[in-house]
């Protein structure tokens, strides 16, 4: 081989190693991302600290909502073990009234159980209104039964309520049960 031949083989390889070069210049360019800004990074910290402190007031009123909802309701399950002697009372007083020898038997137990209903009312517990008529609500009733209705009026309402139903606040502790017309 000749020096002249040499000479264009070095300057064909030099070539390439000048494109390569350019190349991975350009490349490398590609690749250098842009570093954010003070700005940028100031404002992304402010989300995040507002993000943070809303989360924080949710929670907050959450946590009271339920405390008083907790508050509200802590006597339930003592209510609910009083509601049978509520109808005990109230049975005594049906019977009592047929005797007239017992009028004051009556009274006595009458007096004794509005002072009991009464302070109960006070602690937040209240009767579930249920007449004959009414149409059966399935989230405010217990359907016990359904017998045939006396009249077409009646298909589908309350024909009767053999057992009463209360609340604890605006919390149903127990559904009052009925009796429905089909």
């Amino acid at each position: 081989m000749s020096t002249k031949d040499n000479i264009n083989e070095e300057e064909i390889i030099n070539e390439q190693e000048t494109v390569q070069t350019e190349e991975n210049q350009e490349v490398e360019a590609e690749v250098v991302k842009e570093e954010p800004t003070t700005e940028e990074l100031l404002q992304a910290e402010k989300d995040k600290f507002l993000r943070l402190f809303a989360e924080f007031e949710n929670y907050k009123k959450r946590t009271s909502r339920e405390r008083i909802e907790l508050f509200k309701t802590a006597g339930q399950e003592l209510m609910t073990s009083l509601l049978p002697i509520i109808d005990d009372f109230e049975r005594a007083l049906t019977h009592i009234e047929d005797d007239k020898e017992a009028e004051e038997l009556r009274k006595g137990v009458l007096l004794i159980y509005q002072k009991f209903y009464n302070t109960l009312e006070l602690k937040g517990l209240s009767k579930i209104e249920t007449r004959e008529g009414d149409v059966f609500d399935a989230e405010h009733h217990e359907a016990i039964t359904q017998i045939p209705a006396p009249s077409e009026d009646l298909k589908g309402k309350i024909i009767d309520c053999v057992e009463k139903g209360y609340k604890l606040g605006d919390k149903i502790i127990r559904y009052p049960k009925v009796v429905i017309g089909q």
